[in-house]
């Protein structure tokens, strides 16, 4: 099975592993000492503390093995290298909302970086997809989840 690539920006690059750093060193400690903790009950064929913490031990090496496969896959966006005349992966794209009537700013980004709250959307999600290509004055109608959404491009950075 073919790996797929991760398109991330430099800043989610650092933070996927900040986070493999976090699981690893920090994670693992805790999950260990449970574990012990768990198996000084005694009996481990009845033994539901134990049970939980090896289960957690499971759920967080998958994690690790998730993140490892994510960074080894990663193609890091070299954001001196983003055409700010048309919308990509990495830009910074300022819109008008026309059904809100407001001025709204999204960051493209690899989906897994996508953060709404952080104005941050996937390439991979309709309104992400619908954005890619488009320059400056156009006015798009992209079909999301909730319906078309209009929007006109005011400006694209990186």
């Amino acid at each position: 099975m073919e790996e797929k690539q991760e398109l991330l920006t430099q800043e989610g690059y650092d933070k996927l592993e900040q986070e493999l750093e976090y699981l690893k060193t920090v994670k693992r400690k805790e999950v260990a000492e449970r574990l012990k903790i768990a198996i000084g009950f005694g009996d481990l064929s009845e033994n539901a503390e134990y049970d939980e913490a090896k289960n957690e031990q499971a759920k967080l090496e998958e994690q690790i093995i998730k993140l490892e496969e994510k960074l080894r896959n990663a193609v890091v966006l070299d954001e001196s290298q983003i055409d700010v005349n048309i919308v990509t992966v990495g830009s910074i794209v300022k819109l008008y909302d026309y059904d809100f009537e407001e001025e709204v700013e999204y960051t493209i980004v690899g989906s897994s970086e996508a953060d709404p709250f952080e104005g941050k959307i996937s390439n991979e999600s309709p309104v992400g997809k619908g954005l890619i290509g488009a320059r400056v004055g156009e006015e798009l109608e992209i079909q999301a989840p909730d319906g078309v959404v209009k929007f006109k491009v005011l400006e694209i950075n990186r």
